[in-house]
Order: C-alpha cells, then structure tokens, then sequence
C-alpha cells in the first residue's frame, strides 16, 4: 500500500481557480459499518473499558459536570441536580476512538474503606479527575486530593491525575491565575512532603458555563487514546497540504476532540468550531432527518462551509457517523477547494484504516479472550 503522506497533493499543485467543483470518489467509497460491528464486539465486556472516575467533596460539580458534557444538559438545568448518594456508571460509547466508562463517585464516601474493593474501583482506571470547587475555600479538597491521589497510585500507578479547578466562571482573570497557581503549589507540595515527588498532575480552569469543561475532558480523554500520535501525524499531514491553519477532530456527540494538529489551541477558535458542529445538528434535525430517525441528522453527506467577515472560513466534514473533522483556514486558500477536498478523503480513507486495524485486535481478543487484556481500550497480548 503507497504509504498515506504521498497519496495528499500539496495546496500548490492544484492552480485552477475553479478548483471549488474538484472532487474525487464519493463519501459512499469509504463506509464505515466497522464502527457498529467493533461496538456490537465491546458491548458484553464494558468493564474491561478504561475508566474515567469523577471524585471531589460534595457539591463540587462533578454530577453537573458529567450530564453537561455527555448528557447535553443546559448548564442552568444542573442546579436542580441533587447531591450523588451511590456511585453513578455512565458508559460512553459514542465513537469508535471515545470507548470508555464514566464513574461518578459521592464526595462524602471513602472509598479507600474497608468496606470497598478498592481494587475493583482503581485497577480498571485510566484517569482521576479530582475536581475542586475554586468558589469555596479549598483546604479540605486538598487534604482529599493527596490522600486520593497517593491511595490511588500504589494501587495503580498507571492513572493519569486531573484536577478541575472548576466554577472559575464568577473569578476575574487575575483570581483565576492566583487559584490556579495556589492550588498547583499546595497540591504538589504535599505529594512531596508526602514521598510521592513523582507523581504528575495536570490542572485545568473549567467552568459549565463555556467551552473550558469540554477542552479539559478533550485533554483527558486523549491521554487514553493509544491511536493519538497517529491521528495528530495525519492532521499535520491534512493541514501543511492543504493551506489549513487549525484542524479538530471531533466526536460530534459530546463535542469532545479527540485529536488536533501539533499547532497550539486557541480557545476562541475552539469556541467557533463547537458552534459549528451545534449549528450544523440543529438544521440536520430539521431538514435532513429520514423517517423520523435522530441516527440520520449526522451521516456521510454531512458538510458545511461558513465564512466569517474577517475573511476566516470554517469548514466541516464527515469522517463517519460519530466524528467529524471541522477546519479553520484563510478565505484565499480555500479558493482551492478540489485539493482540500482531494487530501480530506485520503485523510478519511487513512482514518478507515486506523479504525480496522483497531477492529481486528477486538476480535482477536474476543475470540481468545484468555490470551488478551484490554490496555487503554486496545486489545493486547499478554504476552507483549
């Protein structure tokens, strides 16, 4: 097979200023039934998906946390919310590459207890996210922090730790930094005074109120992605040929981004792109629905192209029926539309193959479930 990074025609090669009507194939020529077919081979063994465990003290945000991000609550609605009295199992299968569980844990529990299978809960995990109230005096969060976090790693050491420094969305921008600084010195302070100096924990500033908690959950759930470097390799590629200033990938259901290109992440330009994949549903489910089925608002003739009037173009197509690769770029460079549209569809015949290669290490452990384990959500050989 001629290796991906020769099949994208550079941005320059195409000097037809009619490109825009250039297309090759169809999104017909690369289906992507594998998606069903790996959920259908995951389905019975949703334990063995890498865990995401939301933990804090009580009235933190962690259950309004969780239904904003995958349950499309409105932030407003949340308030309602009553506190979490039991552990709440929330299993996220909506794309191929976001395979993973959801726990939301009672803050007034300890579940380190004697009472708990401590191994059950944090053998299985992949990330901890810890959230902390900024709004609230935050000495008690902290003790629980490094409590949690040392408890965690001995039985565990492969966790990845997230703190959520979260309702910043009532601080001025200077108080942000001074919490963020604080609780990132305290934090690590006490994992040090506590032997634990190697330990790594990753802050973040959210807020339910904007985009924040859906970039910090972007972030976490990529660190359990395996496929991430290679999906970051392909959007360089999809960008440096093809006069792209900003990529994402995205899954359309919890506007989450499973990758991006190597360029830094500009909050604005994040904002804009999350708007476009809600503007876009919304028309979907008015005019593009197919006997009344919600499946069909997002399919393979999903595309939409805005232009802002500072001469920006968002561009969005569909990768399959759970990601989407939306674009930003200069209004001049997309006068080459048929090499853009050219490169995309190698970039999403290159994401088939990602995903079939994926598919065939699911069956395998399927069909030798003793000889595999799950790491990460990937199967591999014990043995390895």
């Amino acid at each position: 097979m001629e290796p991906i990074e020769n099949l994208f025609l550079p941005h320059n090669s195409y000097e037809d200023d009619a490109g825009g009507d250039f297309m090759v194939g169809s999104f017909q020529d690369f289906g992507y039934g594998t998606v069903d077919q790996e959920n259908e081979a995951t389905a019975s063994s949703s334990d063995e998906k890498p865990r995401i465990l939301l933990m804090g003290l009580r009235r933190s945000g962690k259950s309004s946390i969780q239904k904003v991000v995958f349950h499309k609550v409105s932030p407003n609605e949340t308030l309602f919310l009553e506190s979490t009295n039991k552990i709440v199992k929330d299993d996220i299968s909506n794309s191929s590459f976001v395979q993973f569980q959801v726990w939301d844990l009672p803050g007034h529990i300890d579940f380190f207890d004697t009472l708990f299978d401590v191994d059950k809960i944090f053998r299985g995990c992949g990330a901890l996210i810890f959230v902390i109230d900024a709004q609230d005096e935050y000495v008690e969060a902290l003790d629980k922090l490094n409590m949690t976090v040392t408890r965690a790693h001995k039985i565990n050491p492969e966790i990845k730790f997230e703190v959520f420094i979260h309702k910043v969305d009532s601080l001025s921008d200077d108080q942000k930094i001074e919490s963020q600084r604080d609780i990132h010195q305290r934090a690590n302070d006490d994992l040090v005074d506590a032997g634990f100096e190697g330990i790594y924990l990753s802050f973040y500033l959210t807020s339910i109120y904007d985009h924040s908690i859906f970039e910090a959950f972007s972030k976490v759930v990529q660190k359990l992605i395996p496929q991430l470097p290679t999906l970051e390799n392909l959007l360089n590629m999809l960008i440096s040929n093809s006069g792209i200033e900003k990529a994402f990938l995205f899954d359309v259901v919890s506007k989450i981004y499973i990758a991006t290109d190597s360029s830094p992440v500009d909050m604005q330009s994040y904002e804009l792109c999350c708007d476009m994949i809600d503007v876009v549903l919304d028309i979907s489910c008015i005019y593009g629905l197919q006997d009344d089925n919600e499946l069909n608002a997002f399919d393979d003739e999903s595309a939409s192209i805005i232009k802002l009037n500072n001469t920006t173009v968002l561009y969005l197509r569909e990768v399959n029926r759970y990601l989407a690769l939306v674009c930003i770029l200069r209004e001049d460079n997309f006068i080459k539309q048929g090499i853009i549209n050219y490169n995309f569809l190698c970039f999403r015949k290159a994401i088939q193959e990602v995903f079939e290669v994926r598919q065939k290490m699911l069956a395998s452990k399927t069909e030798n479930g003793t000889d595999h384990q799950v790491l990460n959500g990937i199967a591999v050989n014990k043995d390895e």
